[in-house]
């Protein structure tokens, strides 16, 4: 089975997170500088099978499009392109910095890595990926 890789989209920072290769777990991957992110996703689907794409899509509490999303459906279009043959998925990302903060909180961690705005990235695209994957394991337990 191909890994899930999912994708918290910064305008400098991008977090990527990916499953194991039988789905079940996800893990931060890294984060990198958002000019990179193409690059990068085209070189690690050479060396990794990559099922599907989960895209964090960035919207207000309201529901309305937040400043961000345009950003990332422009990405998401150079990304279709670069990689026609790997589906691109979006996932509501609301909320999810937030939730990496108190994941960072309860975890433990640091007063100074806390602060660390990379990690709060690679976090916030763990969590989308999670949440995503236990969407779907609920649309099959109905």
């Amino acid at each position: 089975m191909a890994r899930l890789l999912s994708i918290d989209y910064g305008k400098k920072r991008t977090g990527i997170a990916v499953t194991d290769t039988l789905q079940l777990i996800a893990n931060g991957l890294c984060t990198v500088e958002t000019k990179e992110l193409l690059k990068f996703l085209v070189d690690y689907c050479a060396k990794e099978e990559v099922e599907r794409f989960v895209v964090g899509l960035p919207t207000q509490t309201t529901g309305e499009a937040s400043e961000n999303q345009q950003r990332v459906r422009c990405f998401v279009g150079e990304l279709r392109k670069a990689l026609p043959a790997i589906p691109v998925e979006f996932y509501d990302e609301r909320f999810t910095s937030v939730l990496a903060h108190r994941t960072m909180l309860e975890s433990g961690i640091g007063q100074k890595r806390r602060r660390d705005k990379a990690l709060v990235d690679e976090i916030a695209a763990t969590i989308i990926l999670q949440d995503y994957m236990a969407s779907r394991e609920s649309q099959f337990l109905i």
